[in-house]
């Protein structure tokens, strides 16, 4: 997995070009995002950033975030206007970037982030902030561009990382196959192994029979649910496996 901290930057760069203009009648325009307006999805990154950023502090004062800090977050941001959730989520952004970008080389290699089942090093942990951060980022965007896409350097990094993400976004459908997958750009080769009631996205074994081909930046989409047929590019392979994959993958 590439550094994700250089890819989180160029994000954060992106997201405030886009929002710092806006108007109050384009924050209440309804993003890719389900019903969330432009103002909720910048409220979701902004409260997600406070959070990452006294999570953060705590592991590194080796002391345990209060299991009641998180939901006080998200009342506080909800009682917000649309004005002040975009305002505010931008000093937020830019406040939990430089905290992660503050942490010594030391406390990269020893700090460890328990998520749940699971304890994620520093990159796995700022990973989690570039994958939200990067598509939270294009639900804005695409509203105002159709033919928007994800930056390539989140795109080395996030694609690494959709083996775990699809362990959450992954829904079965009842349908029992294995879908051979190649991308470009980058390459990679995996393989999505469908039962009565399990998903599962892991390494494929490569070669030229892969069922679809695609652009890695769209198959990225694709495990987050946001691969609709309008904003799906140049593809190689049947368009039912899409559709199969778009029912697998409906989105976090």
């Amino acid at each position: 997995m590439d550094r994700p901290l250089p890819a989180l930057r160029n994000s954060v760069a992106r997201l405030h070009q886009l929002c710092r203009g806006l108007d109050d009648a384009q924050l209440a325009l309804q993003s890719y995002a389900g019903e969330w307006s432009i103002a909720d999805v910048l409220s979701h990154l902004g409260s997600a950033a406070v959070i990452m950023r006294r999570r953060l502090e705590d592991t590194q004062a080796g002391v345990e975030t209060p299991e009641e800090f998180t939901p006080a977050v998200w009342d506080e941001w909800n009682a917000k206007s649309p004005r002040a959730r975009a305002d505010d989520a931008l000093v937020a952004d830019e406040g939990v970037l430089e905290a992660l970008e503050s942490v010594s080389r030391e406390d990269r290699a020893r700090l460890r982030f328990p998520m749940g089942p699971l304890s994620l090093g520093f990159d796995e942990f700022t990973a989690l902030r570039l994958n939200e951060h990067a598509f939270h980022t294009w639900d804005i965007e695409v509203v105002f561009d159709d033919d928007a896409h994800l930056p390539g350097d989140a795109v080395v990094v996030v694609v690494d990382n959709l083996g775990l993400i699809a362990r959450f976004t992954g829904r079965p459908t009842g349908e029992v196959r294995d879908i051979a997958v190649r991308t470009t750009d980058p390459a990679r080769d995996f393989a999505v192994r469908l039962s009565a009631d399990a998903v599962e996205l892991g390494a494929g074994a490569g070669g030229d029979e892969s069922d679809l081909v695609l652009p890695a930046e769209a198959f990225c989409r694709l495990v987050y649910g946001r691969l609709d047929p309008d904003h799906t590019p140049a593809f190689t392979g049947d368009e039912s496996i899409l559709d199969t994959l778009r029912a697998v993958f409906p989105g976090p």
